[in-house]
């Protein structure tokens, strides 16, 4: 278990529970307080694999054992934010599409819908006390992994293919199959896309990065150009 989560608080591993201290504490006259106040302190704990035991308000006249025993750190708080984002691989746009067969030597376009979870800007923050950090994640890049061997590197979302770009090549992100799909399995090459986040954090006089991947998949079906001769 983790000493620390930002979430839940410290572990203590007497009883199995996380202990998030109350801040503010509460009102003198709450029942938290089992009468005792203004001795000790009210902590909000969270159980895991206590039977009869899921968690809630406790009073303790001492901190309970692991409480505070690792600081937490810049970096860890850094994490912990970072845990809370929703990241995800691209949502995956091509040309052509789902149901469509493209043709050997024609441009494909790629792209992903921009959102905060699919290219960012998004931002999270994760505090202890006298201690918070928050944390900024943009994607950098998407690798295309396009199933025939080769791959595309974007340092941009793409650009969304519209019917009156006819069989332009995309300006920003596209790829040119030279074979079919036709030996692959079912027929078709399957599209892997990775986007590589540089997540950015300050927090207690420290900064940093931190760099994940998503990935998202995808599949697309490539003919042979038939030429017609007369």
């Amino acid at each position: 278990m983790p000493c620390f989560d930002s979430h839940f608080g410290w572990w203590s591993n007497t009883d199995g529970c996380y202990y998030m201290l109350v801040e503010p504490p509460p009102a003198p006259d709450s029942s938290a307080w089992n009468g005792h106040y203004p001795q000790g302190h009210v902590y909000l704990t969270t159980c895991l694999g206590t039977p009869g035991s899921g968690g809630g308000w406790a009073w303790l006249p001492n901190p309970p054992e692991g409480y505070g025993g690792v600081s937490a750190t810049p970096a860890m708080l850094a994490q912990s934010a970072l845990d809370t984002m929703r990241l995800t691989g691209p949502e995956i746009g091509m040309a052509p599409g789902a149901g469509k067969t493209g043709l050997v030597g024609l441009p494909v376009w790629l792209w992903t819908t921009v959102s905060p979870s699919t290219w960012g800007p998004t931002s999270a923050t994760a505090a202890v006390p006298g201690l918070s950090v928050t944390a900024t994640a943009r994607a950098q890049k998407i690798v295309w992994d396009m199933g025939d061997g080769h791959s595309v590197t974007c340092t941009n979302p793409g650009t969304v293919y519209t019917t009156s770009k006819g069989a332009a090549a995309s300006p920003t992100c596209g790829y040119r199959y030279t074979r079919s799909s036709a030996s692959q399995p079912g027929s078709v090459y399957t599209v892997t896309a990775t986007t590589t986040w540089s997540v950015t954090w300050a927090g207690g006089g420290q900064s940093g990065v931190l760099t994940v991947t998503r990935t998202s998949t995808t599949s697309v079906r490539i003919g042979e150009l038939q030429v017609l001769v007369s």
